[in-house]
């Protein structure tokens, strides 16, 4: 009887061991407890996934930051709203050089025009490199093209555009550029046009008529002040983007610069997508089989 007993309880041990090491329930009316490694008939785990990765596109952050953004053109950006912003730089007046009395009428004539607005204004400060790579090669032209400057004159010259050169490179100057942001946005149902395309027409004409109004208002208020309001274009604008994102390229590898080579260049080099790469080679192959047309009736003549 006693060898019985000790040999129940030796199958017992021994059942519940095999059953950890299958890890499966030692009570055979509980469930099977579900792991990430299960057992397969042959004795070897197999490891579950826990999660299924797909690959998706990559980001686009640079085109999500201007997915609002429609166009950039007649000196305005558009965006998909139908609302339109007109930028504008200001070149500030040295206020801490005036006298208090100048002081005083300056500040006379901005609060003058602050309380007259009725429209909200943004106000943009852009901190640039400084480049003087423009007044340094109009201050060599100057010396090939004299014919007057003697020796000493030319090396002095020369020795002073070197210092600058020097003193650009040596350590990163800084300049501030400031901006009045002016946006308004026109309701499409106040526009009687006939057509799509007059619609268009008269939307950014009537946009831009008002924009360029308040734009006359702020110039011709704050110049009482000595501060000067000139309009950015179309090109001025894609300069402000390019110095944004490109801060320290943008010294280097300019934005006229790039204008130039791109007027130059004998293919397109900006990215262009599927859709306009499409329309252009259809606007090639009905150029050419319009000039087949012609070379065929002219010999047909």
């Amino acid at each position: 009887m006693k060898d019985l007993l000790i040999m129940g309880i030796v199958a017992i041990v021994f059942y519940v061991f095999w059953k950890m090491m299958l890890k499966e329930p030692i009570l055979p009316w509980k469930e099977k407890v579900v792991t990430d490694n299960t057992v397969s008939q042959n004795g070897k785990k197999k490891n579950k996934k826990k999660h299924e990765v797909q690959m998706e596109q990559e980001p686009q952050l640079f085109e999500e930051l201007f997915e609002n953004v429609k166009d950039i053109s007649n000196h305005m950006v558009r965006y998909h709203d139908n609302s339109f912003t007109l930028i504008t730089e200001v070149e500030p007046v040295n206020y801490f050089l005036k006298s208090h009395d100048e002081q005083e009428a300056i500040d006379k004539e901005f609060e003058s025009y602050l309380a007259s607005i009725n429209y909200p204004i943004s106000c943009l400060l852009q901190s640039r490199y400084i480049d003087i790579s423009e007044p340094i090669k109009h201050m060599t032209d100057s010396m090939k093209n004299s014919e007057d400057l003697n020796e000493a004159a030319l090396s002095f010259g020369q020795s002073m555009i070197n210092d600058l050169i020097e003193w650009q490179t040596q350590t990163p100057r800084y300049e501030t550029k400031r901006y009045l942001i002016f946006t308004h946005k026109i309701n499409t149902s106040d526009i009687n046009a006939d057509s799509k395309d007059e619609l268009e027409e008269k939307l950014v004409e009537k946009t831009f008529s008002e924009l360029m109004r308040r734009y006359n208002a702020a110039k011709n208020q704050l110049r009482k002040s000595e501060i000067e309001v000139s309009l950015l274009p179309t090109e001025g604008i894609y300069e402000l983007l390019y110095h944004t994102f490109n801060r320290r390229k943008a010294v280097k590898q300019r934005f006229k610069d790039m204008i130039e080579a791109e007027k130059n260049a004998m293919y397109v080099t900006a990215d262009q997508t599927d859709e306009r790469i499409e329309a252009v080679k259809e606007a090639i192959e009905e150029y050419e089989r319009s000039q087949k047309e012609e070379t065929s009736e002219k010999q047909a003549i």
